[in-house]
């Protein structure tokens, strides 16, 4: 497929730089701004959003940072269709459309059916969210047809060899702690989606940024080994590694993370043996001083009928269980 010769690496916007965190809203601008410039001026296009990031205002922002500030054939635009928000075929077309007036575009590159799994499938196999897609592309207002997937490798596999055609490429959280996880199978979903030739981007490479505050022992690996590579791009390298993967998704909200993924991704170099056998000993640390897997996506909490903040409950989890605080 003609994206497999696109650069590896894309610019994921749900935790993009705010003014407030109580207001997901108030985009620091002003620092986006220099960051996404920055991307775009080391040679990379690819933006990856969606309807319900940001407390569903991402889409607006992306529009007045990227789409009203830079030519419409200098980047590449991706969002994704809210599984769990429309209620059938018609609400689709609404939802749509109104993406499309959000993001001030009248086509996108890329669209993803959104966190795809069991909660969702049923109704996007009743009311034909595979089938609307396929009919997006054919008028010309989506250029590629994916899916984002947060299920089970059997699921993946039926949905493949149901809708597969009807699908360019999928996109998977795949990291090396995630590797074997049940709750993920990040290898187990990769091979499904290898087997059926479906492009893989890779989300949450670095998972919410666990993979970058490393503990020391695991840090230590990495840095003797290279002194100058950061933890950050020991876990996009192990993404970018691996089979059938065109293209990972890092969430930058600094010019240091922007400046250092840039420069190892520009000219990307897999993992080799010996780096490879380090992330395993790197991944035996870590789980041994994990007690909650947390990405902090916040997808549980939609709809949580307590309004709990599962994710920092996670954190506070996390911080006892390996420092004792």
């Amino acid at each position: 497929m003609e994206l497999m010769k696109e650069k590896k690496f894309g610019y994921g916007c749900m935790r993009l730089p705010v003014l407030n965190q109580k207001d997901q809203a108030s985009f620091d601008y002003e620092l986006i701004n220099k960051l996404f410039d920055t991307y775009l001026e080391k040679g990379f296009t690819y933006f990856d959003t969606a309807y319900t990031y940001h407390g569903y205002h991402a889409e607006e922002g992306i529009r007045k940072v990227l789409v009203e500030r830079h030519p419409r054939n200098s980047f590449q635009l991706a969002t994704k269709l809210p599984l769990r928000d429309f209620k059938d075929s018609e609400d689709m077309e609404r939802i749509f459309n109104e993406q499309l007036n959000n993001c001030g575009v009248n086509f996108f590159d890329y669209y993803l059916l959104h966190n795809m799994g069991s909660n969702v499938y049923e109704k996007c196999s009743k009311y034909g969210a595979f089938d609307f897609v396929a009919k997006k592309k054919a008028e010309g207002k989506i250029k590629v047809v994916g899916m984002s997937f947060h299920d089970t490798p059997e699921l993946l596999d039926e949905i493949l060899s149901k809708y597969g055609d009807k699908l360019d490429f999928v996109q998977l959280q795949i990291n090396y702690i995630d590797w074997e996880q049940p709750n993920v199978q990040s290898r187990r979903c990769l091979e499904i989606a290898n087997k059926y030739n479906k492009p893989i981007t890779v989300m949450e490479p670095c998972k919410g940024g666990t993979l970058i505050n490393v503990p020391e022992e695991a840090e230590k690996l990495m840095k003797d080994y290279n002194p100058a590579a950061s933890t950050a791009s020991w876990a996009l390298r192990y993404a970018a590694s691996q089979k059938g993967v065109f293209r990972v998704l890092s969430g930058m909200n600094s010019m240091e993370q922007v400046e250092d993924n840039t420069s190892f991704m520009n000219d990307f170099v897999p993992l080799n043996e010996e780096e490879n056998a380090i992330i395993e000993k790197v991944t035996k640390i870590i789980n041994d001083k994990t007690a909650v897997q947390c990405t902090a996506c916040e997808y549980c909490t939609h709809g949580c009928p307590k309004n709990i903040a599962i994710p920092k409950k996670n954190c506070a989890i996390q911080q006892h269980y390996a420092y004792n605080w």
